[in-house]
């Protein structure tokens, strides 16, 4: 519990509670002290709470733009509505006009649909100015002085503090990454409850993915801007050896069934692996400790011991079974143990640049690092292409927008005391996808009972406005500390907040507590409603594209893969970015999938056959990995004819998925009888090697490095080659069901 708390102070979502605490509360308590009115300090902590939403994780200059574009916007928007205020008929059409516009600017990606919802908020809470002592041009203006104001304390901080966000970001990859090596390890010996761990693996990917992203942004951005200092080098290997333990990680085992098969006499083979596995993600999550200060840094393990345990288990398993007959089994246990082998080597890497990484002078740089940067695409030829009914943005802004007039409208009708919170609540509660939506409206509701429960208890005990404050405050921090994390738990705090300031200002609290319940359950009924009637985007109807992407990416890398196997030598920038590339795609189909399983039942149309692409997509990203790591990380010989045959109908097969993804008939076909005889000629072709090797021990003639390079590439290359095509061949029957 301790431990958990000072983890918690540690966060850098505590410290950014703590600086938006700051940032409101300085102006606020200068204002009164000065000025003798709040009216100003208000404004300015107005400013820096619409600057907030653009404070995410990433480089300092991506961050910059965010900042600006949302003052920017909070000040127009704030003026305009403001100058407005009087005139019912204008206001309706610049509501819809602006509600509309600043949602759609979405379709630019992530940040700038943080960037949108701080000119949302501005606009709900332009309807709260009701000074007298300062004009709404004058509000507007420390608005701007409140957004400058908050841009500075953040990016100061990150300044001063640089290691604190890499830090962050690191702990929270090696903890995702440890609990997905754990996954896997559940998943080769789990045979009754593979559905669930496959799902709770497909979310890990996820988020995985997106730390990737945002730790690529943060240290090969900072690279370009202060040199390849050593704590960059730093960086830059831990991020890499991480990238190379997931990639390892998603590359083996593929087919489960197989070794369900293989191994349903010899269990034992598989445990130990099991065990191994474990313990890699333990050292992981040791790592994540050493970085935050709870642990020191040790290496004492049992991996020696671990693998001598399986390398005995194998040569028994040999014996058991003899040769020929074991030796494919053979070879792919030893196949995973060098995996697992690989794995230790880059956990010993990262320790070692942990412990004194001054001294490693191999540490070389990424060539062209500005590739491998997700660019932030503000080409505004989206706006146009995105301008339909059939994109969910359009439709989302649509919505968004007709359920704000509608909540406008009912607060002006009933005559609320604060309406413009049904607004507020409208805002941050709807999104795109109604899985996203339905989630945080429970939580929304949940949070502010709680909170409105909590506080009128704590009103009716005491009306200390020394405790009032105090309260406000620690329920600000820890609101805004939580609100990602833990949604419900975040709104609990921030109600909190709201409350006790209004207990500061109104004597009659109880009354506010009271509103703020109604209009929170108005705005939350309304969102909901609106995302289910409105124009909603089912993922079942969009599910097609994610899968189109993932298919195309798919394409690339294997081609990459191919070509590296014919030439070797150094691996290229686009086989990396390729890799990366289909990473992230399948990542977004998980995450899409994930959205479609919230939906309603009704809704959730070919779920089923959904869940089978989904999976199939993942166990291709696996066996293409798969194949891509051995051909790397391995001496390999000469590419035969026979894997050009499989790689070239592998391709075909992904054309006509992505052919019938965009409702093309398809005039690809695979070669059959090309595909019979590469598989006779593989399969000959092993045989051989194998009666070579059989005569070689009769003989009493020790196994050469060229005949085990030999039986290995021939039997893991056709044994994965083959693998794919029969994915492949599964991935376009399953999508012509859609």
């Amino acid at each position: 519990m301790i431990k958990a708390f000072i983890r918690y102070i540690k966060s850098i979502q505590f410290i950014k509670g703590v600086l938006v605490a700051l940032a409101m509360a300085i102006p606020v308590f200068i204002s009164i002290y000065f000025f003798s009115s709040m009216d100003i300090g208000f404004s300015i902590a107005l400013g820096a709470i619409l600057t907030v939403p653009a404070d995410i994780s990433g480089s300092l200059k991506h961050k910059f733009y965010g900042f600006l574009a949302s003052i920017i916007l909070a000040f127009s928007i704030t003026l305009l509505i403001g100058l407005s205020i009087n005139y019912t008929l204008v206001l309706i059409v610049l509501l819809i006009i602006i509600v509309f516009s600043v949602s759609y600017i979405s379709v630019f990606g992530f940040r700038a649909s943080l960037i949108s919802l701080a000119g949302l908020l501005a606009l709900v809470l332009a309807f709260a100015y009701n000074s007298t002592e300062i004009s709404i041009f004058e509000h507007s203006l420390y608005i701007v002085l409140g957004g400058i104001w908050y841009s500075l304390l953040t990016i100061g901080t990150q300044l001063i503090f640089p290691q604190v966000q890499t830090d962050f970001l690191f702990v929270n990859l090696l903890e995702k990454t440890s609990e997905f090596i754990k996954i896997r390890g559940e998943l080769l010996v789990e045979k009754e409850d593979r559905v669930q761990l496959l799902e709770t693996s497909f979310k890990l990917q996820i988020e995985i993915n997106e730390l990737h992203e945002t730790l690529r942004e943060v240290i090969l951005e900072r690279r370009s801007n202060t040199g390849f200092s050593n704590r960059i080098r730093r960086h830059q290997l831990i991020f890499s050896k991480l990238l190379e333990i997931y990639e390892l990680a998603i590359s083996n085992p593929v087919n489960y069934d197989k070794f369900d098969e293989l191994f349903e006499s010899h269990p034992e083979k598989i445990d130990d692996f099991k065990v191994l596995i474990f313990e890699i993600s333990n050292r992981l999550n040791h790592i994540s400790k050493v970085i935050l200060k709870e642990e020191k840094l040790t290496f004492t393990t049992s991996f020696d011991i671990l693998l001598k345990k399986i390398k005995n288990q194998i040569e028994l398993f040999e014996l058991q079974i003899g040769l020929p007959k074991s030796r494919e089994d053979v070879i792919l246990l030893l196949n995973y143990k060098t995996y697992q082998e690989k794995q230790i080597q880059n956990l010993v890497d990262i320790v070692r640049v942990l412990n004194n990484y001054s001294k490693n002078n191999k540490i070389i740089g990424i060539k062209n690092p500005e590739k491998f940067i997700t660019p932030q695409d503000y080409d505004l030829k989206k706006l146009k292409a995105n301008f339909s009914i059939k994109s969910p943005i359009f439709r989302h802004s649509l919505r968004l927008t007709l359920t704000t007039l509608i909540g406008y409208l009912i607060g002006n009708i009933i005559e609320l005391q604060q309406s413009y919170w049904i607004l507020l609540t409208i805002i941050v509660i709807m999104r795109p996808s109604y899985s996203l939506t339905k989630e945080r409206t429970k939580n929304r509701v949940l949070g502010t009972i709680i909170g409105a429960f909590v506080g009128a208890t704590i009103v009716l005990i005491t009306q200390n406005t020394i405790i009032y404050a105090s309260i406000a405050i620690i329920s600000l921090i820890i609101g805004f500390s939580l609100i990602k994390q833990n949604y419900r738990n975040g709104a609990t705090f921030i109600t909190l907040y709201v409350i006790f300031m209004y207990a500061l200002i109104y004597p009659n609290i109880l009354e506010v507590i009271q509103f703020r319940v109604y209009d929170t359950l108005i705005g939350a009924f309304l969102a909901f409603g609106g995302n289910y009637l409105f124009w909603p985007a089912w993922e079942a109807k969009n599910i097609k594209d994610f899968l189109k992407d993932s298919t195309e990416s798919f394409s690339t890398f294997l081609k990459e893969i191919n070509n590296y196997y014919h030439i070797k030598g150094e691996i290229s920038l686009a086989y990396r970015l390729a890799r990366k590339e289909t990473f992230l795609k399948v990542g977004n189909l998980n995450a899409a999938y994930q959205r479609l399983v919230q939906e309603p039942k009704s809704k959730q149309e070919n779920s089923a056959l959904i869940y089978e692409l989904v999976t199939i997509t993942n166990t291709f990203l696996s066996s293409l990995t798969s194949l891509g790591m051995y051909i790397r990380s391995n001496e390999t010989g000469i590419a035969p004819e026979h894997f050009d045959i499989y790689t070239t109908n592998i391709l075909t097969n992904l054309e006509r998925v992505i052919d019938s993804a965009n409702h093309i008939k398809s005039n690809n076909s695979i070669d059959t009888q090309g595909l019979k005889v590469a598989k006779k000629n593989y399969e000959n072709h092993f045989k051989n090697l194998s009666s070579t090797r059989d005569k070689e021990i009769k003989k009493g003639i020790p196994i050469s490095n060229e005949m085990k390079i030999a039986l290995h590439e021939t039997q893991l290359v056709f044994e994965q080659v083959r693998w794919l095509l029969n994915l492949s061949e599964n991935l376009v029957k399953k999508i012509n069901k859609i």
